[in-house]
């Protein structure tokens, strides 16, 4: 028979929602999709790491980097 699933609920950032959405759309997936496998995939690396400070301090860099901060990180000698 199937997997239960219980719904969990949680706060974001507008921004963030709207990010998610438009990469579903690209994916052709559903939110509630990409986030459950989000969840999981972060759980997985939170629970190997063992603790959240140390989860963080190996924080994978996004390989394209966005604004004017990110300009100026490629810039730095």
């Amino acid at each position: 028979m199937g997997e239960w699933k219980a719904q969990i609920s949680l706060r974001v950032r507008q921004a963030l929602r709207s990010e998610l959405e438009q990469f579903a759309a690209r994916e052709r997936r559903k939110l509630g999709n990409i986030t459950e496998l989000l969840l999981e995939w972060a759980f997985e690396q939170l629970t190997t790491a063992g603790s959240t400070e140390r989860l963080l301090k190996y924080k994978i860099r996004p390989s394209v980097m966005r604004g004017a901060d990110s300009r100026a990180a490629r810039h730095k000698p």
